[in-house]
């Protein structure tokens, strides 16, 4: 089947671009707040939160906010994977209490789902929610949870039902994060920063107006909640869509002068050639979505690829660093941004987080080879 880029952007006197810079014009420094309110933060989403913005408004918008230098409040996984899952299951007390404080980026949240033995085989989680009258008691460890040690709420997942199937029997809660029984450790990366963090849950009591959907329904939603992760952590930078890309090492490189090495020459263009693939991918998304045709398995054909591709960037420039990558401050070719040192140690946990490399090969293998299931082994 083949596939064609098939949109344009509207020329500069378009409607929607003429009220965006009235509006702009009118809040030259808007805060959270106001650009939530306007349906600017997450503009796809149904109003009042967002626009109902189709695809080709969604990149204008993009376009006269960056033009205009005007930065969304940063929550990303507020924004990016519990808010639309309150948007499909939750309760329009959930929607009205959660969603604009989430998109302003006045409540940060998080997300405990991982666990020590439920990490890509996420649904043998471990956690027991137990119901008692009106709270749910929740008892367990999350791990790896990113910005849980300023997070204001989180997104939960627990087993409610330990009788039922696997993937049956978990709950999705919103969990608050200051609940007497909760404890959080850091995790010091070997990058010195301190992202994730182990959460221990002892006896942590939750009301249950904060269960998402129905009870024992949750893995459906955290599968939802997944796929918003999937393309979220596939965005533009190498490091799941922030820090430099491939173009900012080439950059470096013209500035310097270029190399003479060919090997070093040929993985350059490798890089070139793979990050014109991925932006490819991301064209043909978003001409399926402009055409009115639902999502495939694109997700994670493009995070797979996107992960291999962020740790070869930061493996180059490192090796164009020298002798001299081995200080910190120590950027490619005489560049002096502590970047090139930071995304070199985190990337290794490109191919792990958010669903590890193995586990999209596996979607993919199924979703579009249409490869069997795993064979359970006797």
């Amino acid at each position: 089947m083949l596939w064609r880029v098939d949109f344009e952007l509207p020329p500069d006197d378009d409607p929607r671009r003429v009220e965006l810079r009235a509006w702009l014009a009118g809040h030259p420094a808007p805060s959270g707040r106001q650009l939530a309110e306007a349906g600017l933060v997450a503009p796809h989403w149904p109003r009042p939160w967002g626009l109902d913005a189709d695809p080709i408004h969604q990149l204008v918008i993009d376009e006269e906010l960056r033009g205009a230098g005007v930065r969304r409040p940063a929550n990303m996984i507020g924004i990016g994977w519990a808010g639309p899952t309150i948007i499909h299951a939750g309760t329009e007390a959930q929607k009205a209490r959660y969603l604009f404080p989430l998109l302003a980026g006045e409540e940060l949240w998080c997300q405990l789902f991982s666990e020590p033995g439920a990490g890509s085989d996420l649904a043998g989680l471990a956690t027991r929610a137990v119901r008692d009258g009106d709270t749910w008691v929740v008892t367990g460890q999350k791990i790896w949870t990113s910005f849980g040690h300023v997070a204001r709420f989180g997104i939960l997942i627990a087993r409610t039902d330990p009788d039922a199937p696997k993937h049956a029997g978990i709950t999705y809660f919103i969990c608050p994060m200051d609940a007497p029984g909760i404890e959080v450790r850091p995790i010091v990366e070997m990058t010195g920063a301190h992202l994730f963090n182990e959460v221990f849950l002892d006896e942590v009591r939750i009301p249950a107006e904060n269960v998402v959907g129905d009870v024992n329904r949750g893995w459906e939603l955290a599968k939802v909640t997944l796929s918003n992760e999937r393309v979220s952590l596939s965005g533009g930078g190498a490091l799941w869509g922030d820090g430099p890309d491939a173009s900012g090492l080439l950059d470096v490189v013209r500035r310097a002068g270029g190399v003479r090495d060919p090997r070093v020459r040929q993985r350059l263009a490798r890089l070139w050639c793979d990050a014109e693939i991925l932006r490819l991918i991301r064209l043909r998304t978003v001409t399926a979505r402009v055409q009115g045709k639902p999502p495939g398995p694109e997700a994670s054909v493009r995070k797979a690829l996107a992960d291999d591709h962020g740790q070869a960037i930061m493996q180059l420039a490192k090796d164009l660093a020298g002798a001299e990558g081995m200080l910190a401050g120590r950027g490619p070719l005489g560049d002096d941004n502590p970047i090139w040192h930071y995304g070199f140690l985190f990337s290794p946990a490109l191919t792990i987080g958010g669903g590890t490399s193995e586990v999209q090969r596996n979607i993919i293998a199924e979703r579009v080879l249409g490869l069997p299931h795993d064979v359970a082994l006797n």
